[in-house]
């Protein structure tokens, strides 16, 4: 028995050693930590449990078969974050540089299947070269099942990317398929193509970090949602999202003992509105103000800088909060805004996450760039995302709301649980210049004076109009509240709104406006 046990022991050194000394010394040169160091981080210590350590690939063209490491090139396995169960895959950059084969996407099929099955997350760290060229068509093939698997747990469980690495070709396609991607500056890269390929192609020069790094896809693509100095804090980031997220769409978020008194008035807030309406102001000191400990995990901070999307808690409570930004751009909806809102909003309500939304919108960007664009396609896709939610859904209208970018903040008519609305709210079709300009445009042409008529017009409409009373009237708002006690109004709302049940009509699924 010793004799076995032996061998058992020097494969799991080979195991443990990886691609060797020289190639990890090479990893950690580039500022990259190995997929086993990554995982230590990312688990509670102890509690990771390896599966398929022993697999090899068995390929036999251009010589394949005189290298056959164990693991081939991804560690899969399982463990507890923060307590809690997750399954994880790392690809090993010291071995065949990381490079997806028949068996490396078989491994990742695997944990990707009991995720699912356990109702469980699912976390990717990726660093590879891509497709293994050797193994030709099974690399495509094994990509392919990576892709289905992905789609499958859509909506189900939450799937988180890191890229950490190299991500280029095919292989970034199911990153982009999973629900959360993170990336770290200056050792990441995303891209269809690469630099060289560009080049030939189009003539374009252009370096692998401007063309795919971090904050490219974080601020200019979307296509990530988070960014990193870091492989560390990246995986401290996914740990922190983890605890927002329930493990599957049947639970709810971990709900935490909130430790301020959440009846206390937040008088701040009474002062934080300008007296000039269109003058600008930080949302953000607003969410600071209303979530607990001040403390928010931003979604997409560099991206669509007009509109925020960021998870918090309110009484313990899990929220996901979208607001209108008015020291950006005003505030206005784009298609970039409309993009990651869209997505936000369906990502809360697929884990249960309930939305609050605070408005001060004056409107969709005007101009031939957002309507050769498709501003009304992708405008459309916030309110059919609203629209479909099931969610508890909090409106609170901090100052204008007009046209149709109030309905697309989460109006009554698209669902809205419930709408509070500051006495600041300009609750409208537009703002009062122009309305006033529409209404009285006789009454001011005709005037001997008309730009004291039209000041005073404006004056009127501000005043009868600019105002959440109408609304209030007419129950599209169902209160107008004193700022200073929204935190406690929001509170109350979430622990009413809990015990919320909704079902949509029975259909294949919907089809929205992408």
């Amino acid at each position: 028995m010793s004799e076995k046990l032996n061998r058992l022991f020097d494969y799991q050194k080979d195991i443990a050693e990886a691609g060797g000394e020289k190639r990890i010394a090479k990893q950690h040169q580039k500022g990259k930590l190995t997929a086993r160091e990554r995982l230590d981080l990312l688990f509670d210590e102890g509690t990771f449990v390896e599966i398929d350590a022993f697999v090899r690939h068995r390929c036999t063209n251009f010589g394949m078969e005189k290298d056959r490491p164990l693991t081939d090139g991804v560690v899969t396995g399982y463990g507890k974050v923060n307590g809690r169960l997750v399954y994880a895959y790392a690809q090993d950059f010291t071995i065949t540089g990381g490079s997806l084969g028949e068996m490396h996407a078989g491994k990742i099929v695997k944990v990707q299947e009991m995720a699912l099955k356990m109702g469980a997350p699912i976390v990717g760290l990726n660093d590879s070269g891509g497709a293994r060229i050797q193994e030709a068509v099974d690399a495509l093939s094994g990509y392919g099942s990576i892709f289905y698997q992905n789609v499958m747990a859509s909506g189900t469980i939450p799937q988180i990317t890191a890229i950490m690495g190299p991500c280029a070709g095919g292989a970034v396609y199911s990153p982009a398929l999973t629900d959360f991607i993170f990336m770290v500056d200056q050792t990441s890269q995303m891209f269809i193509t690469g630099p060289a390929v560009i080049k030939s192609v189009t003539g374009e020069e252009v370096t692998a970090d401007e063309l795919g790094g971090a904050f490219t896809h974080n601020s200019t693509s979307g296509v990530a949602q988070f960014m990193a100095s870091d492989d560390k804090e990246c995986i401290e980031q996914i740990k922190v999202l983890l605890d927002f997220l329930p493990s599957n769409n049947q639970e709810v978020a971990p709900i935490y003992e909130e430790q301020e008194n959440i009846n206390a008035r937040i008088d701040s807030l009474n002062e934080i509105i300008p007296a000039d309406s269109n003058r600008p102001y930080d949302m953000y000191e607003v969410i600071a103000s209303l979530v607990d400990d001040g403390d928010y995990f931003e979604y997409q901070s560099e991206f669509a800088k007009n509109i925020i999307t960021t998870f918090a808690r309110i009484n313990g409570q899990s929220v996901g909060i979208i607001a209108n930004q008015p020291s950006v751009m005003a505030g206005c909806l784009d298609i970039n805004a409309s993009d990651k809102s869209a997505r936000f909003i369906r990502t809360c309500d697929a884990f249960n996450i309930p939305l609050v939304n605070l408005v001060d919108v004056p409107g969709f960007l005007p101009g031939t760039t957002q309507e050769y664009g498709g501003i009304i396609r992708h405008g459309a896709k916030m309110l059919y995302a609203y629209s479909e939610a099931t969610v508890p859904k909090i409106t609170v209208i901090v100052r204008k709301a007009y046209g149709g970018s109030y309905l697309a903040m989460c109006s009554k008519e698209l669902g809205a649980d419930l709408v509070y609305a500051w006495p600041s709210a300009e609750v409208a079709v537009m703002g009062p210049d122009g309305a006033a300009n529409i209404i009285f445009r006789k009454d001011i042409k005709n005037s001997d004076n008309p730009e004291q008529t039209r000041a005073d017009k404006i004056a009127d409409y501000k005043h009868e109009f600019a105002t959440p009373y109408k609304a209030a009237e007419r129950g599209y708002v169902d209160d107008v509240i004193e700022p200073a006690l929204t935190r406690i109004r929001l509170a109350d709302a979430l622990d009413m709104l809990m015990s919320k049940r909704q079902s949509l009509p029975l259909k294949k699924h919907g089809n929205v406006p992408l």
